[in-house]
């Protein structure tokens, strides 16, 4: 193992003995390992230097690994984040699977080797993403009146959405976007801009669940130096960045209280004061928000200000799940294939017709981001010419439907359920004997039985 290519892991877990084990792994390979004991310490040193990969707890102080997650993707987005937590529930995996991780691996670490070829695995992912150029999230796209727009696919409710865009982006109207995470809220946001006036203008970016509450507002807003602790200078925030242009304000349900009520005066007067300033400065900015919330229903608990959901809710826009056009599926599969493989000098790879009706039966519960994480991984790991639907159904996070017209899908999950089950029986469910009599190691074959939710009866 060692002429393994060296590279830098940030390891985020409270637990110092588990810190230690992983790096010693880490390092006895020749790989830098950095430590972070909290999800606060990961910030801090993913801001002070580029890491290839992040091994993220769950359960820390404060601040959870799975809310974490969000954040560092959102800070590093071409960054791979495994997940290593010793809560290895299904609903964990779904959720970091959803969020944008790479892999999720029990702890306590029993196959050291098994852990760094993934680790491996997510490195390339993190290198093909910077090969692209793209991160994590995507570029802006570039748009024209007359094309797509950026956004993929066919489907009656794309199409609507497209046309819908192309109506409000010219106005100078504020443009409130929901949707589920991964749905492609952003990209909407770029082609609203792209379309706009001030195209030509600086388009700024905050997401609102991304900065810690304490330093939301300086953020927003800006600061003078002695403002607080750590000032050194004064620092423009993201309004005054964005003068002439627009600001779009992602997760823009997660705005404190506070914060809220100052962007609301923003809003009303086209006035900004820095953090710790006196000077009052005007601003010219076109707001695009976005929420996966139901910002009405906030609004009736009190935890979103009523004034401020009218001012932002101007021009809605609502962008569809993709269980629910699951005609852009094999389109959108394809587009993200062949992106990723020309990244990666890979330009014959393609999809076949049955992993095509596999991800057409799938219901995305992480949307076009799961669907692009997915394709991202096929192209790293599988090695043939052809991805086949036999290749991406293990990472296919989420039990198999019951119907009998699930399709493809369901007809091999069930094939594989019938298979462990089996194996398990006659091992008398000793969980090592009946891996090895499949021919596969026991984290696999446990990962699998949370997928399919499969227990002793």
């Amino acid at each position: 193992m060692a002429n393994r290519e060296s590279f830098r892991v940030l390891l985020v877990d409270d637990d110092a003995a588990i810190r230690r084990q992983l790096r010693g792994v880490l390092e006895d390979e020749g790989h830098a390992a950095t430590e972070a004991s909290s999800a606060a310490a990961a910030y801090e040193a993913l801001g002070a230097g580029r890491f290839d990969v992040v091994l993220l707890d769950i359960r820390m102080p404060g601040e959870s690994g799975l809310d974490a997650l969000l954040k560092i993707s959102e800070q590093a987005p071409d960054t791979a984040v495994i997940i290593v937590s010793g809560e290895g529930s299904l609903e964990n995996a779904l959720k970091a699977g959803q969020r944008g991780a790479f892999d999720f691996v029990e702890k306590p670490i029993r196959d050291p080797e098994g852990l760094l070829a993934t680790i491996g695995e997510a490195v390339r992912v993190t290198r093909l993403r910077r090969a692209d150029g793209r991160g994590a999230r995507g570029a802006a796209p570039s748009v024209e009146a007359g094309d797509d727009l950026g956004i993929v696919g066919t489907s009656p409710a794309i199409e609507k959405l497209r046309e819908h865009v192309r109506r409000i982006a010219p106005s100078s109207g504020r443009v409130l976007i929901t949707g589920e995470n991964g749905s492609g809220k952003e990209l909407v946001a770029h082609a609203v801009h792209a379309l706009s006036k001030r195209a030509d203008r600086p388009f700024v970016k905050l997401n609102c669940a991304a900065i810690p509450k304490d330093l939301l507002e300086s953020e927003l807003f800006g600061y003078e130096r002695g403002a607080f602790t750590g000032a050194t200078q004064s620092k423009k925030g993201r309004l005054e960045l964005a003068d002439g242009g627009t600001l779009f304000l992602d997760e823009v349900g997660d705005l404190a209280p506070d914060a809220q009520a100052k962007l609301l005066r923003a809003i009303e007067t086209g006035e900004l004061e820095r953090v710790g300033g006196t000077r009052t400065a005007k601003v010219d900015v076109r707001l695009l928000a976005a929420t996966n919330k139901d910002l009405a229903e906030a609004v009736r608990s009190g935890e979103f200000r009523e004034d401020l959901y009218f001012r932002l809710n101007v021009l809605p826009v609502a962008v569809p799940p993709l269980r629910e056009r699951r005609a852009d599926v094999p389109v959108l599969a394809e587009h993200f294939l062949r992106q990723f493989a020309e990244a990666e000098g890979r330009k014959d790879l393609a999809l076949s017709d049955e992993a095509a009706e596999l991800l057409s039966g799938y219901h995305w519960p992480g949307n076009v981001r799961e669907l692009r994480n997915l394709m991202e991984r096929a192209v790293v790991l599988v090695t043939a010419d052809v991805v086949d639907a036999g290749d991406l159904l293990p990472w296919l996070e989420s039990p198999p439907e019951e119907s009998e017209d699930a399709g493809l899908r369901g007809r091999v999950a069930r094939s594989e359920i019938d298979g462990i089950r089996r194996a398990l029986d006659a091992a008398e469910w000793n969980v090592t004997q009946a891996a090895a009599g499949l021919g596969i190691d026991r984290t696999n074959l446990h990962r699998k039985m949370r997928k399919y939710g499969i227990s002793r009866r």
